[in-house]
């Protein structure tokens, strides 16, 4: 299956934004754990739940994607069904 250019996009952001939450985490666990353990911790948790619900956002952009796309494909059936039954 052919993706378009939009769905190569979101797919090439996804997989940099996986890497930006492993990558960020440990920076931030990194630069934290001068001051304390825990605040280490805490800022690291925050900053990995951040970026998860950025990376279900960018999910949510590729499954409406593919929601339009089925409900297209649907349309055109029920369009065919509807000119079949109607002649």
């Amino acid at each position: 299956m052919q993706k378009d250019i939009y769905e190569k996009i979101i797919s090439f952001l996804l997989g940099a934004s996986w890497a930006i939450v492993f990558f960020g985490a440990l920076i931030t666990f990194k630069i934290f754990i001068v001051y304390s353990l825990i605040f280490a911790v805490i800022l690291t948790i925050a900053y990995i739940i951040l970026s998860l619900f950025l990376v279900l956002l960018l999910d949510a952009f590729l499954v409406n994607k593919q929601r339009l796309q089925e409900a297209k494909k649907q349309t055109k059936l029920l369009e065919k069904l509807y000119a079949k039954h109607t002649k």
